[in-house]
């Protein structure tokens, strides 16, 4: 049951790749509001991350069942690493770097990298299905 649950929310962040990809695409300077929020507040900084922690575990989980076993748990455990050294590491400082980003990533750059979202989201959702 839970290898299912794991493979279902799989997906679910493979398809989240997806719509990122397509938000980046189509509404590049939305994508950079987004980015730009990341850390802003108490609630989005301690949602952010551990909603981060979801698909994390899904895809440690979900490695075995998948077809490339190392390179989901390598990334599951980095994810779920990163998450949790980001609950300790203050929130003016996760957001100040998300403002420093979001000033780098000109919406060009969002629409250059949305392509890479997609085959992401792709690869993740194939990998498992």
């Amino acid at each position: 049951m839970i290898d299912l649950i794991a493979k279902w929310t799989t997906v679910i962040f493979g398809l989240f790749f997806i719509c990122t990809g397509l938000l980046m695409l189509i509404n590049p300077e939305k994508a950079n509001q987004i980015l730009r929020k990341a850390g802003s507040t108490h609630f989005i900084n301690y949602a952010e991350i551990t909603i981060r922690m979801i698909p994390a575990v899904a895809l440690i989980l979900s490695a075995d069942i998948s077809k490339y076993p190392d390179i989901f748990k390598l990334l599951g455990w980095f994810m779920l690493l990163t998450s949790l050294v980001l609950y300790f590491v203050p929130r003016q400082l996760h957001h100040n770097f998300s403002v420093k980003a979001a000033n780098i990533l000109k919406p060009l750059y969002f629409q250059f990298l949305a392509p890479f979202a997609f085959v992401i989201g792709t690869i993740i959702i194939y990998s498992v299905i």
